[in-house]
């Protein structure tokens, strides 16, 4: 199921105005938009699943915050994560790939996963 679970009237009023834009243009729209009534956190195998499905990089993200909870919650493993599901382009990640801290190794097979293998 699609949904959109709001924390607050804005964001649902927000999330019900982008919607209905959409539905504008491109018929109906049959996500679901409802208040947050409770959230619970996944499960660790659940946490970060595009990173876990890349393992030499999980690998070495897991070396730097080996604590689950340090992992969950670092901005640096969710935008690898966020690459990898290919939420960002070749020329964001290139500009910010060296804030990461990884190896050599690694920045080239994020790079390779997010702008392909034949990237300039």
């Amino acid at each position: 199921m699609s949904a959109i679970l709001a924390h607050d009237d804005e964001q649902l009023r927000l999330a019900e105005e982008s919607r209905d834009r959409l539905a504008a243009t491109l018929g109906p729209i049959y996500t679901r938009i409802a208040p947050l009534e409770r959230f619970y956190m996944a499960e660790e195998y659940h946490q970060k699943y595009r990173l876990r499905n890349a393992p030499p990089l999980f690998r070495e993200m897991r070396g730097y915050y080996p604590d689950a909870g340090a992992f969950r919650d670092s901005t640096a493993v969710a935008r690898l994560n966020g690459y990898l599901d290919s939420n960002g382009t070749c020329t964001e990640l290139e500009a910010e790939i060296e804030s990461y801290g990884l190896s050599a190794v690694g920045s080239e097979l994020l790079l390779k996963a997010v702008c392909g293998p034949t990237r300039r």
